[in-house]
């Protein structure tokens, strides 16, 4: 059987996702098939579209790594979800197809309050900046925290669990004085428009009379590299999960000497490729710390801007030119059956 499917008719620019017809998936053992009704954009979509990001193996080719959406066929071995139940999830490609499957232990149950659109800005974004915050920035009550690219979708969940797990300093860079404002509102104490500021080490110094922070949290990359080890504090550390400036630190005077000096801790992470034991403890944790406050309104999914399926194109242009403030959204194939 087929289904429909937005596909990429080859690598490259915006001009070939189209939409087509794929096989519909079969789910493995321990895993549902869903309808998905909506469906969120990543960077790694962007990336995977060029043909610089390849699925794992044994992922679905079609793009998409979040998604919400209705249990059209439940694991017959795995009882914690039926057909007809609202989910939402992270998975490993697929979410672009009018049909999906997800492992059971990496689905959540979608709460009443939720639309099926803010659902599917929950799984990547949040658990990318759960797993950043807890374990590998070793994250304390009290740190003090910079998070660049703050108005984005991962950016946006940081700010938003580094203010609920008491954060003293939330500082956060973004493109724009709008940008600013609006991650203020989000929780963030201290806002840094990069485009008329770019030192933002002299605005980490005044505040923290030049103590640094304890935790930076960056996807800009090699042209903030300086900064960010200036940045930090004594035992800081920091989450390096992209490089949109770049990957090659070209400024011949790059400075390794505070991380011996302030005995420093630099770490690379990725998601999409952990094995389905890791991402299923990570949804696991992240639902019983933080699930519930969704539902109480403490932690709200941000959404920009939601499309239509047939304007995939204009999506994926929107996210490319850092429009976003939250995360883009498409209405799926199923989202009105």
């Amino acid at each position: 059987m087929s289904m429909r499917s937005i596909l990429i008719k080859q690598f490259g620019g915006i001009e070939n996702l189209i939409i087509g017809s794929a096989p519909k998936p079969i789910p493995k053992n321990n895993e549902i098939l869903v309808q998905v009704k909506s469906f969120a954009l990543n960077r790694a979509d962007v990336l995977q579209r060029m043909g610089r990001y390849p699925p794992p193996p044994g992922d679905s080719e079609i793009l998409g790594l979040e998604m919400s959406g209705v249990v059209v066929e439940a694991d017959k071995q795995d009882k914690r979800f039926k057909i007809g139940d609202k989910v939402f999830g992270l998975v490993g490609g697929g979410a672009y197809g009018e049909f999906c499957t997800i492992a059971s232990n990496q689905a959540f149950h979608m709460p009443s309050h939720l639309t099926f659109e803010s659902a599917s800005a929950i799984p990547e974004a949040w658990l990318t900046a759960f797993q950043a915050l807890h374990p590998l920035a070793n994250f304390k009550s009290g740190n003090s925290v910079l998070i660049h690219a703050a108005a984005s979708g991962v950016g946006t969940a940081l700010i938003q669990l580094c203010k609920v797990d008491g954060a003293t300093k939330i500082f956060g860079t973004v493109g724009s004085d709008e940008k600013a404002k609006f991650i203020e509102k989000l929780g963030a104490t201290h806002s840094i428009n990069y485009k008329t500021n770019e030192n933002f080490l002299d605005v980490i110094n005044d505040i923290t009379s030049k103590k640094g922070v304890n935790n930076v949290f960056d996807y800009v990359g090699a042209k903030y590299w300086n900064q960010n080890l200036k940045s930090l504090s004594m035992d800081g550390v920091m989450i390096i999960q992209g490089f949109l400036s770049g990957s090659h630190i070209k400024d011949t005077t790059a400075d390794i000497t505070p991380i011996l000096g302030k005995r420093l801790t630099i770490k690379g992470s990725t998601l999409r490729n952990r094995d389905n034991d890791y991402k299923a403890d990570l949804v696991s944790q992240f639902s019983k710390r933080y699930l519930g406050l969704f539902e109480s309104g403490e932690l709200k999914p941000v959404v920009d801007k939601v499309f239509n399926y047939s304007e995939i194109k204009e999506a994926h242009e929107y996210l490319e030119a850092n429009k976003n403030m939250g995360k883009v959204v498409i209405k799926g194939f199923s989202y009105s059956e």
